[in-house]
C-alpha cells in the first residue's frame, strides 16, 4: 500500500472527526504525485530528442554520401527543421503543463491540467509515429523515382547489390527498407508504450482519485 492509499484509509477512518484537514492532505499528495509524473514526461521527452540527435550524428558516412549524391539531403533538411520546430512546441507544452500543475490550487483545475497533459502526450506519440511512417514512405517513393541512379550509387560500394540484376535490385532494396521501417516503428511504439504508457496510467489513476473526492 503506497503513501496515497494510507492517507485515504486514514481519511476514511477519521473523516467525521477531521474532514477538512484529511481532504486537504490527500489533495496535496495527489498534486505532488501528478507534478512529479508530468516533470518526468518533460525530462524523458528531452532525453528522447537528444537520443535521436546523437543517433543521427552516428549515421555512417557512406549513407550520408548516398543521400547527398542522390539529391535527398536538401529535402531531408527541410523535414528536419519542420520536425524539430514541432518537437520544440511539444517541449514547451510539456514544460507549461508541469508548471501549471505545480501552482494548481483546486481539485477541478488539477483534473483539467491532468487531462490536458494526457492529451498532449497522446498527440506527441501520434505525431512521432505517424511522422516516422510518412518519412519512410516518402524516402522509399523518392528512391523508386530515382532507382536507376540509386542502383548506380549503391552497386559501386556494395558487392552484394552489384551482383543483383537491375530489375531485381529495387524489390530487394524495398523489402530491406520495409523490414527496417517496421522494426523501427515497432521499437518506437514499444518504447512509448512502456515509458509514456506507464506515466499516463499513473496520471489516469490520480484523475480517478480526484473524481472520487469531488463526489
Amino acid at each position: 500500500m503506497d503513501e496515497l492509499e494510507l492517507l485515504k484509509a486514514k481519511w476514511q477512518e477519521r473523516e467525521q472527526e477531521f474532514p477538512a484537514v484529511s481532504y486537504k492532505d490527500i489533495y496535496k499528495m495527489i498534486l505532488k504525485k501528478s507534478s512529479s509524473i508530468v516533470k518526468w514526461i518533460f525530462v524523458i521527452s528531452i532525453a528522447e530528442i537528444l537520443f535521436w540527435i546523437v543517433l543521427g550524428l552516428l549515421t555512417p558516412e557512406t549513407n550520408k554520401a548516398l543521400i547527398q549524391n542522390i539529391g535527398l539531403q536538401s529535402i531531408l533538411n527541410v523535414i528536419y527543421i519542420f520536425h524539430y520546430v514541432i518537437i520544440a512546441v511539444f517541449l514547451v507544452l510539456f514544460y507549461l503543463n508541469w508548471k501549471n500543475i505545480q501552482v494548481t490550487d483546486t481539485v477541478k483545475t488539477l483534473m483539467r491540467n491532468i487531462l490536458k497533459t494526457r492529451k498532449t502526450v497522446k498527440y506527441f506519440v501520434i505525431y512521432n509515429v505517424a511522422g516516422t511512417a510518412l518519412v519512410l514512405i516518402f524516402v522509399n517513393l523518392y528512391f523508386y523515382a530515382n532507382k536507376e541512379e540509386l542502383y548506380s550509387l549503391i552497386s559501386k560500394g556494395n558487392e552484394g547489390y552489384a551482383a543483383l540484376p537491375p530489375e531485381n535490385f529495387f524489390p530487394v532494396l524495398f523489402v530491406s527498407f520495409l523490414v527496417v521501417g517496421i522494426v523501427l516503428i515497432a521499437f518506437i511504439l514499444v518504447l512509448y508504450r512502456i515509458i509514456y504508457g506507464i506515466l499516463l496510467k499513473r496520471l489516469k489513476y490520480n484523475y480517478t482519485e480526484l473524481e472520487k473526492m469531488e463526489e
